[in-house]
Order: structure tokens, then C-alpha cells, then sequence
């Protein structure tokens, strides 16, 4: 899908400028667009084409429904049955339990994408056509695109600043963050909350765990977001009260791997910038459009360390045992994820001579497929554009993908070795 991108963006219909070398730009583009990041080389607005934002549009589309799930629900289309094989693909792009559900996973998946989608597309064009005066035409276009690039977390928008002049608009930016949170939250916990009925004393682990966190990080990251940009003159200063408290909602929401700018991150504070960093990093929930290393992986790590304090021999969340193969799991997911920022941090350091603090910012956004940038994107030369496509093409596949490769590929030991202890901490 990046390689068919890249080819249709280097097409001359795809570009306004004319002259230029597309291959970068093209490929760039293309491989944050499937890996809905949001970085971006070339100003999306007035670069490409509408033909060449169409194609970013369904790249986008393509890469939040995830590869394999569409490949599987053209073959179910075209063919009406599906073999084992693709039902073990499914089965595990999808993160679905029940063998047999498989097949309507699929389809309950591209329902509830079109129904999100269609529904902040409406709010979104009604919006743009009364409030900013734009055609129908255009008005149902920048709604479509901005809806979609908003469930699928990819923060592609096709105003020059991103989101910076409409920061002030709830009507636009609550119905976006409304969509992040929908499209963040993963298709296993959407899926459970639509069926209806369930109490919340039988929500599973990962229900609990992936709800519970996404409300304790917004409001965590809300909270510090407003603490150190209220009374900034750069950033949130100018705006009124409501203005300041929509740019503060939006500064919790859009770092979880969304991408969308409502105020420049290269005039914010260090400390918005780490605590950016924090929320980029951990991400949304498993089996969805977010990237990051997910907030399951983030709290099991953190139950595991509590229980380690309190003494305890096994992981317990909400009166169930946590398996140690979670355990191990989540703790390769972490520890891969901060082996590949802190590659990629290295390599731009090498590359660019910006500062540690921008570079590692941009590290995490690119590894967590979030698209926030403070700027320096733009300037980055062709080695340090590699890197960056290397670390969301990751971020996207999955440090996952590595730790479950070496899982298959291993074979249980039919004896067991005598115990030792090192020395720890």
C-alpha cells in the first residue's frame, strides 16, 4: 500500500508544483498516511491535488482499517467464505476470542467505521458551510476529510496550520476529539459498549483497563497541559476562557496519537513538550486506529510493579489474575518501544543539529504514528526523513510483531534449569 501510494502521489495530477522531485515528498507521505501519523514534509494543503488528497484520504482509510482486515472482508465480499488461514489472520488483526466471531468482527468493524465517520463528517460539513462561508462541494469535502483522518488518528488536515485557526471552534474541534477517542478506544471495547446491556461489574479486564485509562490520562493530561500553557503568551494566553479551555481539551486529546495541532508545539513550554511526550508514547487502546504502545501494556506494567511493592506473588486487576505471559508481553512492548525511540532520537541527533528536546520529540511522535511536530519536520534532511519513516512504519507494524515472530519461533524446554537469584537494583 505504500509502495501503490507513493506511485499515485508522484503522479503530476497529484502535485501543484511542478518541477519538483516527488519521489521523497511522494514516499514520505505515503508511508504516514498508511501508517496514520500525520507527519508530513509538504504542506498538505497546498501541495498535492485534490486528486492527491483523495489519495491520501483512502491510504489513510486503508491503514486505520488495517491491511489484513481488508484484505479479509474483500475476500469474504467476492468470495462468500473464508478459509482457516485468513481466519487466523483476522482472528489475530482484529483481537477477537471467539474463533467463530471472526466473521462478523469483520463486518462490525467496517460498520461501526462508517457510522463514526459519516456522523462527524455531517457535524463537520454543516459546519464549515455556515460558520466559514465554504461551497457545499468544498465544505462536504474538508468535513469527509477531516472526520476520517480524526477516527483513524492520523491528523492529516488541509488547512496550512493544521487545526490552529479553528482551535477556537467547539462545533469543529469537539466532534474531532470526539472521533479520536472513538476510533483510540479499539474495536474490541467499541464493539462491547455498542452491543449494549453490559454492567459494569462484568466489564472485562481489558474493558476496564482501557476505559478507566483513557478517562485517567485525559483528564491527567488536560490538567498539565492547562498548568503549564494557560498564562502563556505563545500559546494559550491570547484566547478567551472558553477558547482556552477547548485548546486545553484538545491538548489531552490530540496527543493520543491523533496528531492534530491546536496551538504550535514549537513555541510551548519544555514541560508541555514531556508531558506530550508521556501521552504520545503511552497511546490509546489495543486492536484500533491509535498508536503507542497502548494503555493496556502501560497499566499491566504498572499493576506488575505495584503488586511487586505490596509483596505479592501474582498480578491481580479487578479480582483476576494477569497471566505471566501478559506480563512478559507487555513488559517486550515497552522495552521494544523505548529501544526504538531512543534509536531513532540517536540517529537524528547524527543527521540534524537541532536540539535533543525536538528531535526526541519528534522520535516519539513518529514511533507512536501520532504526527505532532514542533516544526522541524519540514527542515529535516533526506537521512534524518528515512529514520522517520523507519520509526512509523514500526510504531504502525508493532514491537508486537517481533516479540510474538520470537514466541512462535521458540519451543518448550521439557526440563527445567536450577533457580538463581541476581542481584537487583
Amino acid at each position: 500500500m505504500i509502495l501503490l501510494g507513493a506511485g499515485l502521489l508522484m503522479l503530476p495530477a497529484a502535485r501543484t508544483a511542478a518541477g519538483t522531485d516527488p519521489l521523497l515528498p511522494a514516499l514520505f507521505t505515503a508511508v504516514s498516511a498508511v501508517c496514520v501519523t500525520g507527519l508530513v514534509t509538504v504542506d498538505t494543503a497546498t501541495f498535492w491535488t485534490p486528486f492527491g488528497q483523495g489519495v491520501i484520504l483512502g491510504l489513510i482509510q486503508v491503514g486505520g482499517f488495517g491491511i489484513m482486515t481488508l484484505a479479509t472482508l474483500l475476500a469474504l465480499l467476492v468470495r462468500k467464505t473464508i478459509g482457516l488461514r485468513g481466519q487466523l489472520v483476522a482472528q489475530s488483526e482484529t483481537h477477537t476470542l471467539n474463533f467463530g466471531d471472526v466473521r462478523s468482527v469483520l463486518f462490525r468493524v467496517a460498520r461501526i467505521m462508517v457510522l463514526f465517520e459519516a456522523a462527524t463528517a455531517v457535524i463537520l460539513t454543516v459546519r464549515f458551510w455556515i460558520a466559514y462561508d465554504e461551497n457545499p462541494a468544498t465544505a462536504l469535502w474538508h468535513g469527509a476529510f477531516h472526520a476520517i483522518s480524526a477516527f483513524n488518528n492520523a491528523g492529516f488536515a488541509l488547512y496550512s496550520d493544521n487545526l490552529i485557526s479553528v482551535a477556537d471552534d467547539p462545533r469543529i474541534i469537539i466532534p474531532i476529539c470526539a472521533a479520536i477517542i472513538a476510533g483510540g478506544l479499539g474495536f474490541p471495547v467499541l464493539i462491547a459498549l455498542l452491543r449494549g446491556g453490559i454492567r459494569m461489574k462484568d466489564w472485562t479486564v481489558h474493558l476496564r483497563l482501557t476505559i478507566y485509562g483513557t478517562l485517567f490520562l485525559l483528564a491527567a493530561g488536560a490538567a498539565l497541559f492547562a498548568a503549564f500553557e494557560w498564562n502563556r503568551e505563545q500559546t494559550l494566553a491570547p484566547p478567551s476562557f472558553a477558547g482556552k479551555l477547548l485548546a486545553t481539551l484538545a491538548g489531552s486529546v490530540f496527543p493520543r496519537t491523533a496528531g492534530f495541532n491546536s496551538i504550535d508545539y514549537g513555541a510551548a513550554a519544555p514541560e508541555t513538550l514531556m508531558v506530550t511526550n508521556i501521552l504520545m508514547f503511552i497511546g490509546g487502546g489495543s486492536a484500533g486506529t491509535a498508536g503507542g504502545i497502548k494503555i493496556t501494556t502501560f497499566l499491566v506494567l504498572g499493576f506488575a510493579i505495584w503488586n511487586e511493592i505490596r509483596g505479592r506473588d501474582h498480578v491481580t486487576i479487578a479480582h483476576r489474575s494477569i497471566s505471566s505471559s501478559s506480563q512478559r508481553q507487555a513488559l517486550s512492548v515497552a522495552l521494544l518501544g523505548v529501544a526504538a525511540v531512543i534509536s531513532g532520537t540517536l540517529l537524528l541527533l547524527m543527521f540534524t543539529d537541532h536540539s535533543l528536546e525536538k528531535v526526541l520529540f519528534e522520535s516519539i511522535s513518529a514511533f507512536a504514528t501520532v504526527g505532532l511536530s514542533t516544526g522541524i519536520t519540514y527542515d529535516l534532511p533526506p537521512s534524518a526523513q528515512w529514520v522517520l519513516m523507519a520509526l512509523m512504519f514500526t510504531g504502525r507494524i508493532g514491537t508486537i510483531t517481533v516479540a510474538s515472530a520470537l514466541a512462535l519461533s521458540s519451543r518448550p524446554r521439557l526440563y527445567q534449569l536450577p533457580e538463581e537469584r541476581p542481584i537487583i537494583g
